[in-house]
Parts: C-alpha cells; structure tokens; sequence
C-alpha cells in the first residue's frame, strides 16, 4: 500500500460568493443557484426537471437504462451550468432512491462526472433535518411549535420543530411514485385502490402519532412537489382560499375518483408531469390529515434544496451543525472527553509535521478532530473490539449534518485507530482518510498512559512507503511498554504494506 499525496475533495470554499445545490430526488431533480453575501442569500436561478428515478428502480435495487440516461442527461444540463463554480460551492445530495440504490457504484460515479462535483447520499432523517432548515428559512417566524410536511418521489418526511429547531425526524419509505406504482399500477383510480392506499398511509403514520401529537404543534406546513401541486389544484378549483383543508382534500378525492384514472384527470392547476403519481402522492397527504387530525395546511416555497443552501452557508461560516453532532454523541457514549483532548492534541503535532508531505488541507484536521474525538465511543458497548463496535455505532447512527459517506469515512478511521489495519477499509475512501488514521493510530498508542507526561519533542515525518519516528535522546529506553507497543504497530502496519520506522 503506497502512500503518495492525492487531490484533495472538495472542501467548502469561504469566498465564494456565488453557491448552489443540486437535490437528486426521486421524482424529480432540483437545482438552485444563489449568492451569499454576510450570511444573506439571494436565488439566482432555479431548475427543475421530471426525471422519475424512482420509476425505473428495478427489485434488485438498480437504476434501470431508461432512467440512467434520463438522470445522467439531466446531470449534464446542470452541470453545465456549474461548471465555473469552485470547490465546495455546490452541495449535491441523493434521497431515497439513490439511498436504495447505493450499490450502484457505476451509476454515482458516471453522476458525479456529469455534475462535475460530489454527489451524497443522505440518510432519511438527514433529508428530514434539511427539509426543516430550508422551510423554517422561508416562512414567516412565528410563536410555538411547527409541523412540517414533506412528501417526495420515494419518501415522505415528518418535523416537528420551534424556530430553526427540529425536535422530533420521521422519514418513511413512501411517496408519491411508490405508492402510485403500488396502488395505481397502471392510472385507474378506483374507489376500493383509492382505500388501500389511504389505509396502507395511516398504517405507516399510526406508530408515529401519539408521540407526535404529545410534542404539539400551532401551525402545519408542507413543502415540495405532491404537496405544492395539491395546494395549486385546490386553489384554483376554488375549493379553498388559502392553503389545504381536509374538506378541501375531500373534494379532490371525490374529483379523483369521478375521473377514475389518471389519462382523466381534469382538474385546474394540475400540470402534465405531476398527473401520473398524483393519486398516490394524494392519499399520504389524505391519511396525514385523517391520523394527525390537522385542519389547514400552509405550503413553504423552501425544502430540501434551500436547506442544503443554507447548511452549506453555515459551513463556509464556520457554523457546522457536524461539530455540535459529534459533541453530542461523545457525551451520549460517555466518552473520556480529557482524554480524547489528549489523543487529539498529539494527532494535530502529527499533522503539522507532515501536512505539506501529505497534501492535507485544513480540511481533514477537522476530519482528524472528529475522529480524536469518538475514537473510543465503542467502550460504552465493550472493551473488547470497541474500535469495531466504535465502527459500527458511528455508520449505523442518525449523525446530523453528515452524509451517509461521511458517517462510511469517520467509521473507517475509528475502525482503523487500533489492531489490523485492513485494505479493505480504504478501498472507497480517499488517501487522506488512511493519511489520518494513521496519525491517530500513532497518538492513541502514544498516549496509552492517558496522562499528560508525554514528551513535546517527537518527530513524525513522511518515509517514501510509510512514515518515520523520533523520540528524544534515551526516551525509548526510559519506556519500554512504550517500544513494545511500536514494535506490535510496525508489524500491524507491515502486514498492510507500509512501513514504521521509530527510534
């Protein structure tokens, strides 16, 4: 395993002035441009185009040819028009059928070339958390607690949350495609399909509902495509002066039961591209309003998109909801908090002495610091293959703020900190995760004393297949559990190919 300095990923860029996000759903893919100046963002530009992901996933969770072309070919288009922008001046993030569909690995590469910038694949409950930031951004600030709705291609998203606050995240695997693909397979819209799919909708919110309706909530908002076009029918039909009521709703059903399949479908507001997965993306919205007993429903210009906008802002600010995430899970785990400290001071001397040999931008200190950080956050299982367990708690978790690769590369150092340093890890990771982990593996060994009498005086730099350690003058003598403990590590690091040379 050879170690040579990579290019870096992209890292937020402070000075951009112009940013964008990219929301690759399952029904429709989303673009918006904006610029940033002292914190306050104004939209540029906003596309959007019918891709219907969700529509061509085959069982065995893979895109199928048709749907392939159409994404790659709308990724294109958009990339295009990204071009120019620098490193980390687009956020560009998958929901659920690319969640599905992640062991596609051809797929997300030939995307993010078209993109020409880095696509995530979020959990549902990070969508959750972005759709609340971009609603919250985009209405009017108001008193109390606020239910926010959003129903997509492939999942429907449920918030609770006060002021820019979420408190309580739901994302279940239903939405407007899927549940259209189930229950009107083919467009007839039938009295008996409309009843199961409403029922199949309420089954799926019940669990949720007491606790939901203990939190409480003043006002109701929805977001996004089903719940937009619902909205745009009901007006225009007359049926409501402002938002969506249930005797609105009510009326949309019976209009859609009279047509009785989705090529009949004559309703004002109701535009082409939505009219295939209108009954399904309806009947989530109708059992919502049944189990959740709401009344009116106001409907947010900002979702998903604007949320990644103004996270990616909050990064570029130095105000990364990631920080306060992993802060959380090392007291919830019960970490050694003096001791990470510890552990993490000594990686940083580390990285310091070989951060040009290496090619680390400030970036990864960061990634350093988080790793330092929930490096033993496994002990709260066993101390037995804690650094497995660590792994494991670390990728499994709902982390805010963190893609599903991100959560894939903090659990690959935490794994990586102790024991066999397997190649297996690193194969879909960067250089600069192995770069890390190894300056982490070297300070938890050093530090094995967990004390603060540890020499200032060391000397790490870059050997040409791996790395190379000095100690002060006798230091080594003076510790011997100390030079068993390199002596093990360099045969840890022999069975992976690199080599340790300490004296």
């Amino acid at each position: 395993m050879q170690i040579d300095a990579a290019e870096n990923p992209s890292a937020p860029d402070a000075e951009a002035a112009t940013i964008a996000a990219v929301d690759l759903g399952s029904n429709s893919f989303h673009m918006i441009v904006a610029s940033q100046d002292n914190g306050q963002v104004k939209v540029l530009d906003r596309l959007r185009e019918p891709v219907r992901l969700a529509a061509g996933l085959t069982p065995e969770h893979r895109l199928g040819e048709e749907a392939r072309a159409r994404a790659l070919a709308c990724l294109e288009r958009f990339g295009q028009r990204l071009r120019e922008f620098p490193s980390g001046a687009v956020r560009a993030v998958g929901t659920n059928t690319l969640r599905r569909a992640n062991r596609d690995g051809a797929f997300l590469e030939q995307a993010r070339a078209a993109l020409g910038h880095p696509i995530e694949i979020i959990s549902g409950v990070e969508e959750a958390r972005l759709i609340y930031q971009g609603v919250s951004h985009s209405v009017a600030a108001e008193p109390g607690r606020r239910l926010v709705m959003d129903i997509g291609g492939g999942s429907t998203e449920l918030i609770i949350g006060e002021g820019f606050s979420p408190l309580y995240m739901e994302s279940l695997y239903m939405g407007c495609v899927s549940m259209s693909q189930r229950f009107f397979p083919d467009g007839e819209i039938s009295k008996e399909a409309m009843r199961r799919a409403v029922l199949a909708a309420q089954l799926e919110f019940r669990p949720m509902q007491a606790r939901i309706r203990n939190l409480g909530w003043l006002t109701e908002t929805g977001a996004s495509g089903t719940i937009k076009a619902v909205r745009e029918i009901i007006i225009n039909e007359g049926w409501s002066e402002q938002g969506i009521t249930y005797p609105a709703l009510k009326r949309l059903r019976k209009a859609l039961l009279a047509a009785g399949h989705a090529d009949r479908l004559k309703l004002q507001g109701l535009s082409e591209e939505r009219r295939p997965v209108l009954a399904g993306g309806f009947a989530i919205l109708f059992a919502a309003f049944e189990v959740l007993k709401m009344n009116r429903m106001n409907v947010s210009t900002g979702a998903l998109r604007e949320g990644l906008l103004f996270d990616l802002l909050g990064r570029m600010r130095h105000e990364d909801i990631r920080e306060a995430t992993v802060a959380a899970m090392a007291q919830r785990y019960q970490v050694d908090t003096e001791h990470a400290l510890r552990v993490e001071r000594l990686a940083l001397q580390f990285f310091d002495q070989v951060q040009v040999c290496w090619g680390l931008d400030e970036q990864w200190r960061q990634w350093l610091h988080w790793a330092a950080c929930l490096h033993e956050v496994g002990l709260i299982i066993a101390h037995s293959q804690y650094h497995k367990h660590g792994a494991y708690l670390i990728q499994n978790s709902d982390m805010a703020g963190f893609s599903l690769g991100e959560q894939a590369r903090l659990a690959s150092c935490v794994r990586g900190h102790r024991r066999k340093l397997g190649k297996e890890l690193w194969k879909s990771q960067p250089p600069q995760v192995l770069y890390i982990t190894l300056l982490l593996r070297l300070a938890v060994l050093l530090q094995r004393g967990r004390s603060d009498q540890l020499s200032r005086e060391l000397e790490l730099s870059c050997a040409p297949d791996g790395i190379s350690l000095r100690f002060p003058t006798g230091w080594l003598e003076a510790h011997p559990l100390t030079r068993a403990g390199l002596e093990e590590e360099r045969d840890y690091l022999a069975a992976a190919g690199l080599r340790l040379e300490f004296a």
